[in-house]
């Protein structure tokens, strides 16, 4: 994604340690990535700056998730989308486990990834919690879908006219 001449990508992370080892996992991967540190309820990025954002395993974590979608809202260019990866609340034990067995760990490392996915669970959103921050969002269109213990959420920005 981040291939020169292609497009710009910019990162942002509220850690500053987490925005140095993001520089240097680019710069070893030969990649140009500019990585910012900030918080997502309040972006250090211009209005209708960029034409796509993606959140990535983090929404969960937001402490202002109201003014996290409008500030990616905010960011957005007309006709811009913000896609949201993250855990979903409805996944189940049995989906946690197949995708822990799917991770091939060994005994100790299943069982501490176990009980970390269902420790992160408790933060993560359900579809319809996750419908209902939308619908009291800026976004006029959201599209949610799960695939075992996952969540995506597609929101558009309108163009206006």
């Amino acid at each position: 994604m981040a291939r020169p001449g292609r497009i710009h990508v910019t990162g942002l992370d509220i850690s500053r340690t987490f925005v140095e080892i993001a520089g240097e996992n680019a710069r070893q991967a030969g990649v140009t990535v500019e990585f910012r540190q900030g918080d997502v309820a309040r972006m250090p990025f211009e209005t209708e700056s960029f034409d796509l954002v993606v959140c990535q395993a983090a929404f969960k974590n937001f402490t202002q998730p109201r003014s996290a979608l409008a500030e990616m809202h905010r960011v957005l260019r007309a006709g811009g989308s913000a896609v949201i990866q993250d855990m979903s609340r409805a996944a189940t034990h049995a989906d946690i486990d197949q995708e822990v067995k799917g991770m091939d760990l060994g005994r100790f490392s299943a069982f501490t990834t176990t009980a970390t996915l269902e420790m992160l669970k408790r933060r993560a959103y359900a579809p319809s919690q996750f419908e209902r921050l939308a619908t009291d969002s800026p976004f006029k269109t959201c599209e949610i879908s799960t695939d075992g213990i996952g969540l995506e959420v597609r929101l558009k920005k309108e163009i206006e006219r």
